[in-house]
């Protein structure tokens, strides 16, 4: 059991999870979080991560840094997104391990799953097929990341949990043109398109590919409830079991926030579908007593309202 008053080391603090981690955190009366940005710990040195916790001694290590990003940014810096992902969870857990630091969660994506993978997505189904070939370097690095918790876990005794979230959105997302994921993209699109006189919204590909999607506050309350739990499992899916395509993601999202505007949807198919269906199987979450909460709604107004300030 993690006390209140136990240390507990977020990394990544400043990003879309492990920013949604400290506040809820907080929220649940935790005292003692700590956290370093890149100036003070850099994460792809090993000697200065295990030295920081050594010295800082945490109880409890949430490893939610990462480098992430949408289609374009995966397929075109593969090289960057397998070696900085890789190297940041290895010297973390590894370092982890050598402080008798014996509790960890692991942040992966849905992404280690194969691309043209049985649905609902299982856990099991880790490493049974291909990966989608615009994200396998990222998605490579984040299976490394499973192995190794699981591979500690089994010869040292280890508690090192992964939770694979499903596509996230909300509060500090990254909103870049081209380094974003699908749905803060459609934000920023749906935001310029009503302060301007377009009526065209662009959806890359067919708009087909069926994606299920979850708010940030919802994958950190998994996080801190499973940080407290004893389970069996070391590998659980993070999601809510509800899928949509990336049309009707579009046309929710545009009569959400510009209700009174015709827009025309138009397919540049130029441009990549990606995974055409990835919907998680989340019965084992489930079965420990942890579901998502967030409705959608809510969510993208709350979304959007921090896309206001952040980009302002």
């Amino acid at each position: 059991m993690i006390s209140y008053k136990s240390k507990i080391f977020v990394t990544g603090h400043k990003g879309l999870v492990g920013s949604a981690i400290v506040r809820k955190l907080k929220s649940k009366g935790y005292k003692n979080i700590l956290v370093a940005d890149r100036k003070k710990l850099d994460l792809l040195d090993q000697k200065k991560v295990f030295q920081f916790l050594k010295k800082n001694k945490p109880k409890f290590i949430f490893l939610a840094a990462a480098k992430v990003g949408g289609i374009y940014s995966n397929e075109k810096f593969k090289a960057e997104f397998i070696y900085q992902n890789i190297t940041m969870q290895t010297n973390l857990i590894h370092s982890a391990f050598k402080c008798n630091i014996k509790n960890l969660i692991f942040l992966g994506s849905s992404c280690v799953y194969p691309r043209n993978c049985k649905q609902p997505i299982k856990e099991d189904y880790l490493l049974s097929g291909y990966l989608e070939k615009t994200n396998d370097a990222y998605a490579t690095a984040k299976i490394a990341g499973i192995k190794m918790c699981q591979s500690y876990n089994k010869q040292y005794g280890t508690r090192y949990l992964s939770l694979m979230p499903t596509n996230t959105y909300g509060k500090n997302d990254n909103y870049h043109s081209l380094n974003s994921h699908f749905l803060p993209s459609v934000i920023k699109k749906t935001h310029m398109i009503k302060n301007s006189n377009s009526k065209k919204f662009v959806i890359w590909g067919n708009g087909r590919a069926k994606r299920e999607i979850i708010f940030v506050d919802d994958i950190a309350d998994a996080c801190v409830y499973f940080m407290n739990k004893k389970t069996k499992h070391d590998l659980i899916n993070i999601g809510t079991g509800k899928e949509f395509s990336i049309n009707q993601y579009v046309n929710k999202i545009l009569k959400i926030l510009i209700p009174n505007k015709k827009i025309k949807i138009v397919y540049d198919k130029t441009k990549p579908n990606g995974t055409p269906r990835k919907v998680l199987n989340i019965k084992i979450a489930k079965s420990y007593g942890w579901t998502a909460k967030s409705r959608f709604k809510e969510t993208i107004l709350e979304t959007y309202k921090n896309y206001l300030k952040e980009t302002q």
